[in-house]
């Protein structure tokens, strides 16, 4: 199943110091830099490199430019679809600001991501941080 694929991926990352727009396990990485990782172990190429982007990117125009590219390459999930291991977290981490944060659900009760200052770790989905979450996504199945 590519949802537990996609757990076991990520946790190779576990470690990986925190490198604003690097995607290289052990070196460095973001959280989008997580997700292209993991999603390299799976398909391997990617299916778009991401353009340069700063900390603070997309917060100036106010485009959700994650979730529209989350939306060409992930599969939505419905709000009433339990969070199971593997599905993609994209979280709103003000809630007047732009969703830029994402993870990889490690279960129901955890995920993985990467994190300024900590680099990737596992962390409990706590109550605030399921109240930032915005979307929910599966990486596709191969072959489609």
């Amino acid at each position: 199943m590519i949802g537990a694929e996609a757990v076991v991926e990520a946790r190779k990352w576990l470690g990986t110091p925190y490198l604003h727009q690097a995607s290289v396990r052990g070196a460095g990485c973001d959280c989008l830099g997580l997700i292209r990782g993991v999603w390299r172990g799976l398909y391997g190429a990617e299916p778009e490199v991401p353009p340069p982007y700063s900390a603070d990117w997309a917060e100036p125009a106010r485009e959700e430019a994650l979730w529209a590219a989350a939306l060409r390459h992930l599969w939505p999930l419905a709000a009433d679809v339990p969070i199971s291991g593997g599905q993609v977290l994209l979280f709103r981490m003000r809630s007047d600001g732009v969703a830029k944060h994402l993870g990889i659900a490690a279960g129901a009760a955890a995920f993985l991501h990467a994190y300024g200052g900590h680099g990737v770790v596992e962390s409990p989905l706590s109550a605030p941080w399921r109240r930032r979450v915005v979307a929910r996504f599966e990486f596709p199945k191969r072959g489609l």
